[in-house]
């Protein structure tokens, strides 16, 4: 098998992948329902409202996530799992019934947002933390990669099927396909062999268990580094389905089938990035900062595009450049995190990352109502390239900082891949 592939030579790691699959298509079909729906028919092309729906289903992971890494430390994770899963096909399923009798109003959709935001919030620090127990460590990278490899294959295919059957169909039965696609991740959860796992050794309760996560993080500067990147970036720079759906209904004038276009040519970003990562042993530190530079450059550049179609190109080297930086940062944070700790600083890295986007989307809506599109895009690939280039200054030789030394060592992995 290619090298690029190593990892699904693993039964129980292809069965993972294959329902995630399934799984990712459909929630990202709801997603653009999601936000179509908000835009076009609950409200008359409103930002902000579609920033406050995002925000909501955002917002659980800033309050939730630590106590979600100390159950991602002390319980099986393929249990976790099971219950995350089938609490979001149920929201899915709620909204989609909604909508089919007519009866869906914005509050609804505000709460099904909250309600999908509480089983993400503990859903995704377990799903991170998994992935290491399914493969072997030397197999850990790639499998992180070819996981991101999956969600954008997801990516590509999710928002252009949900383009189509919005207009074919209407939002409601794409929420209804979109619930009914967690049966895939849900049957492959039962089919996985926990015997031929990695060893699973559960921190036992005690007090302070958060406490210690957060200790353990401020002795590492490399995870203090990648905390603050993402936190910034995350908030000014990963709102895509806002300024996505401004773009297309108050710049453009298109239809949901150009909408959903613009997921799809990102994800072709996204996914050649995942495929070159999977490629390579682990991440770097060029890969994390040029990455982040290159989002906030590329961001920056489709803000001023002319057309429709010159802004929908841009699409693909600001997937590239967003999925560069976050593999970085997933895959430096698995391979180099004590596994008792593991659940825990996942935990605290997407709750910064996610909480961001949640406490930015709101703001970045708002700005994209108020002054436009165009505005609330360049403003965010302003913030994200000063964060990339401030990162560089922290650690090249210009830096007065005295763990400047640590942070470069550990950024490279050299322990971590030897």
């Amino acid at each position: 098998m290619s090298p690029m592939f190593r990892s699904l030579s693993n039964r129980n790691y292809r069965l993972w992948v294959g329902g995630s699959l399934v799984s990712n298509i459909g929630t990202w079909m709801q997603r653009v329902a999601q936000d179509w729906l908000v835009l076009t028919v609950l409200t008359t092309n409103s930002g902000t409202a579609v920033g406050f729906t995002t925000g909501l289903q955002f917002l659980p992971i800033l309050i939730l996530g630590p106590y979600a890494g100390v159950l991602a430390d002390r319980f099986r994770k393929r249990l976790i799992l099971i219950w995350t899963q089938t609490a979001m096909a149920l929201c899915g399923l709620i909204v989609g019934l909604l909508v089919v009798a007519g009866a869906a109003q914005l509050w609804h959709i505000y709460a099904a947002a909250l309600g999908l935001g509480i089983a993400s919030a503990i859903d995704g620090p377990t799903r991170q933390a998994y992935v290491s127990e399914l493969v072997d460590r030397e197999d850990v990278a790639n499998a992180v990669s070819l996981n991101s490899a999956s969600f954008n294959t997801a990516r590509l295919t999710g928002p252009a099927l949900a383009g189509v059957l919005i207009a074919w169909i209407g939002s409601g039965p794409v929420f209804l396909l979109s619930a009914a696609s967690f049966a895939a991740v849900l049957l492959s959860l039962w089919r996985i062999r926990p015997n031929e796992c990695a060893p699973f050794s559960p921190t036992f309760r005690r007090r302070r268990q958060i406490s210690e996560g957060l200790n353990y993080v401020r002795q590492r500067p490399d995870l203090v580094l990648i905390l603050w990147m993402v936190g910034f970036i995350g908030a000014f720079g990963m709102n895509f389905p806002i300024t996505n759906a401004l773009m297309s209904t108050a710049e453009f004038r298109v239809g949901p089938g150009e909408f959903g276009l613009l997921g799809s040519l990102m994800a072709v970003g996204t996914l050649g990035g995942a495929l070159l990562a999977a490629r390579r042993s682990g991440p770097r530190l060029l890969h994390l900062i040029g990455g982040a530079v290159a989002l906030g450059l590329c961001s920056f550049v489709a803000c001023l595009t002319p057309t429709f179609w010159l802004y929908a190109a841009m699409m693909i080297p600001v997937g590239l450049a967003s999925i560069t930086f976050v593999n970085s940062c997933n895959t430096s944070i698995q391979l180099s995190t004590d596994g008792e700790f593991r659940g825990r600083v996942l935990a605290f890295y997407l709750a910064i990352s996610q909480g961001g986007t949640a406490l930015g989307a709101p703001l970045m809506g708002w700005i994209g109502t108020e002054f436009g599109a165009r505005w609330s895009i360049g403003i965010g690939g302003a913030v994200v390239m000063i964060t990339g280039v401030v990162a560089l200054i922290v650690v090249s030789g210009r830096s007065p900082l005295p763990f400047k030394s640590q942070v470069v060592n550990a950024l490279s992995l050299r322990r971590a891949t030897r």
